[in-house]
């Protein structure tokens, strides 16, 4: 993994793939995240810079519906799973933090920039 002082583009992102994390990768700082995040336009930091979100507001329920299935068969093949939510019939939301060591790790940003090219402008 690179390490997380080094910033990376979107398209740098997107190249890599998820590697499989059960715990003793070192974590994003504050510093680190908010450097990263800020090259994922419409996603922030949330939970005191542990986790990063991103939000949308969708025509309709089914195309609500259509992007979360777009973006949980994407996590299945990077095999790395964001919290996907759904409020009213077309509000959606994703959260990503890496869960085994309860913070941000270059799996998150290299998911949210997956998820970027999965779905609509926020």
């Amino acid at each position: 993994m690179t390490s997380p002082l080094s910033h990376q583009s979107p398209a740098e992102l997107a190249a890599k793939k998820c590697v499989p994390c059960e715990g003793g990768v070192p974590r994003y700082s504050a510093a680190e995240a908010e450097a990263q995040v800020a090259s994922l336009p419409g996603w922030r930091l949330t939970h005191d810079g542990t986790r990063i979100r991103r939000d949308w507001t969708l025509p309709d329920f089914r195309s609500a519906i259509k992007m979360l299935n777009n973006v949980a068969a994407l996590a299945e093949r990077e095999r790395h799973h964001p919290d996907l939510h759904l409020e009213g019939y077309r509000q959606a939301w994703i959260e990503i933090f890496t869960h085994a060591i309860s913070g941000l790790s270059e799996n998150d940003f290299i998911l949210a920039a997956k998820i970027d090219a999965v779905t609509p402008p926020a």
